[in-house]
């Protein structure tokens, strides 16, 4: 296999931030949540196993296509059903990449740098069974501990989203717990992390390939953190809309500065209106809407408050997802 040449490593490491970039540009900033929930099969009136999960997610794909800037599968709802759940998982990770939408694999995995590494394998690397554009993981085993699939990320084309600012009313004590010791002494562990991540973006015209997930939910912890989510220039994926309790106010009050890169994931907001097809895809573009109203307010906010000093370089190149 040729070596890249360093101006193609470039670009590569780039590669994901600029194609979701221009998805939301194109669909706007959201990524539909395909979980299929044992509740949400019964509704549907689906099989409960592998197959209801794999039929239940095509819908939803075709829900999303040319309707959302990407689509995020949720790991655990395949792996429940074991070798069958992940074979299904595979094919609806083809489906959607033959459609053109940019795929997130969301297992919010971590552990050592060894053990971690071996998810380049199934992600990110030519031939990938689980080939995706980006995938999440857990920091908590220290962020550089994530170094090693970061960079397979990023030389693949792909991209991470790393946790730092969770939904969860318990992740609060963690992750603004204050560091003792390293490089971040005296931050918050989620400041470290942000920043950590912020590193492999700092080069990067644009919109980078490294993100964070930071909830919607999460009020004034953004401020208990120490850290501003408009000083990333990564993207920022979102959960916590709709279902979750977060509306347009939060996602306005949490995102304020932030300019064009905040992807928020909703699901069973837009699941609960299936299988219906018509009544799936007019809920996407329902919330499509509230979604990008209150992102560009947030943005409009800031604007008007105080000059803004920097902003993410606006691409005009179209770029089509990899296959």
């Amino acid at each position: 296999m040729t070596r890249p040449t360093d101006e193609e490593l470039k670009a590569l490491r780039s590669d994901f931030g600029l194609r979701l970039s221009n998805s939301m540009k194109q669909y706007g900033p959201l990524c539909i949540g395909i979980d299929p929930h044992r509740k949400l099969l019964q509704e549907w009136g689906y099989n409960v196993n592998a197959d209801g999960a794999e039929i239940f997610s095509m819908r939803m794909i075709q829900a999303a296509t040319s309707r959302a800037a990407a689509v995020k599968f949720q790991l655990s709802m395949f792996e429940r059903y074991g070798s069958k759940g992940i074979a299904a998982l595979e094919r609806v990770l083809f489906a959607a990449r033959q459609l053109g939408l940019i795929t997130i694999v969301d297992g919010l995995q971590g552990g050592l740098t060894t053990t971690v590494s071996a998810l380049a394998d199934a992600y990110f690397n030519p031939g990938a069974p689980l080939l995706c554009d980006a995938a999440t993981f857990m920091p908590y085993y220290g962020a550089r501990s994530l170094g090693g699939i970061i960079e397979d990320a990023l030389n693949n084309g792909r991209g991470v989203f790393i946790a730092s600012l969770t939904s969860n009313p318990e992740g609060a004590s963690l992750q603004t717990a204050i560091r003792q010791s390293g490089e971040f002494k005296g931050h918050t562990v989620a400041y470290g992390i942000a920043r950590t991540a912020q590193k492999y973006n700092n080069e990067i015209k644009g919109l980078g390939s490294v993100g964070l997930i930071i909830g919607a939910t999460i009020g004034q912890w953004v401020q208990d953190s120490g850290f501003s989510p408009s000083s990333f220039t990564g993207p920022i994926l979102s959960p916590g809309y709709g279902w979750q309790g977060a509306g347009a106010a939060d996602l306005k009050s949490v995102f304020r500065g932030t300019q064009g890169n905040v992807l928020v994931t909703v699901s069973r907001e837009i699941a609960k209106r299936g299988p219906d097809i018509g009544e799936l895809t007019h809920a996407t573009e329902v919330v499509a809407l509230d979604v990008r109203s209150a992102l560009m307010e947030a943005m409009n906010e800031d604007e008007r408050e105080a000059p803004v000093t920097s902003r993410l370089a606006k691409h005009v190149k179209t770029v089509r997802p990899r296959s």
